[in-house]
């Protein structure tokens, strides 16, 4: 088989037309040129020089791979330079997936803040919901996933998951539901009204049901009059004055400043000094644990850890947890 090295010699002696100078000109001995030359003749049975006197001239197989064999080397030289801006990060793709609310709300700012450092890198994100996220990371898909809620038994072995940030869901209602000028129910009372939900794939409608079964109350027991696959349209449903929904806080920060939708507390009793009932979800990141993770991958894991997310009602946890 014809190496790299030998094409580089033969186009050395068909541009000087000269063994010695093509030798000097690679800083090679004279006989080596004359063995590559040799070699590339004996397998492929041509000869690729007529040998007048001290001069050579190329013959028609010659003249083929001096056209054929600076097409190889341009190639190869191309591909080591796109290999060099991989390295350095000046081109690249980064495929990441997100849940719904995650990528719209969360997300958003920090591959801004990679861009802004790395140019050259094309960010391809796909939203979905986590069970979506979990299959797209599993599979290769993706070389990140950015999601709530759990992670599909199946899928664990696979995965390595780390928390990189918490976001509080909360119980919201429109202007014309009977909660919206209570500032806090008792749990119970959840049993009361109408409710707008996410599917069951949905990062934020695990966690919900996860609390309620905290509380002692049947998810089941719920009158859900919606289903539906976007928080937006949750959001635009319950704000009509449907039902009460819950979703993360970064998500109606806006609309609770205007009071388009108001934020119910929960009290594990129907007192006033009653324990006031949270719920928080942790946005995980999710990865291959046996896929080769580039340089482009850990550097874009390094923003995710940075401290930007407080201002969209994110709080950073101060350590990475990897759960089992």
């Amino acid at each position: 088989m014809m190496t790299l090295e030998q094409l580089k010699i033969f186009l050395a002696v068909a541009e000087q037309l000269h063994f010695t100078r093509a030798a000097e000109l690679l800083y090679i001995t004279q006989p080596a040129v004359s063995a590559a030359i040799q070699s590339l003749e004996a397998a492929y049975g041509v000869k690729l020089f007529h040998r007048i006197g001290r001069r050579v001239e190329l013959t028609e197989a010659g003249l083929l791979l001096q056209i054929e064999a600076q097409k190889i080397l341009d190639q190869v030289a191309l591909t080591e330079r796109g290999l060099r801006e991989l390295n350095n990060l000046q081109r690249g793709e980064l495929k990441l997936g997100a849940s719904l609310t995650i990528g719209n709300y969360w997300l958003p700012d920090k591959i801004s803040q990679f861009k802004r450092q790395y140019p050259g890198i094309f960010v391809n994100c796909t939203l979905g919901n986590a069970e979506e996220i979990c299959e797209g990371t599993a599979t290769g898909l993706l070389d990140l996933g950015l999601m709530t809620g759990d992670v599909k038994p199946a899928l664990r072995t696979q995965l390595e998951q780390t928390i990189i940030a918490s976001d509080r869901l909360q119980i919201v209602v429109g202007r014309s539901h009977p909660w919206f000028e209570q500032p806090q129910i008792p749990v119970t009372e959840l049993l009361n009204t109408d409710w707008v939900m996410r599917e069951s794939g949905s990062g934020a409608q695990q966690i919900f049901e996860q609390s309620l079964q905290t509380w002692g109350i049947d998810p089941t027991a719920l009158n859900v009059i919606l289903v539906l696959s976007s928080s937006e349209m949750v959001k635009a449903i319950v704000e009509s004055g449907m039902g009460a929904a819950v979703l993360p806080a970064s998500m109606v920060r806006k609309e609770l400043e205007l009071s388009l939708l108001h934020a119910i507390q929960i009290t594990a009793s129907h007192s006033q000094q009653g324990e006031t009932l949270a719920i928080v979800q942790s946005i995980l990141k999710l990865k291959h644990r046996q896929r080769y993770q580039s340089r482009l991958v850990q550097l874009f894991e390094q923003t995710l850890m940075g401290e930007t997310a407080s201002q969209d009602g994110l709080s950073l946890l101060s350590q990475r947890t990897s759960l089992n």
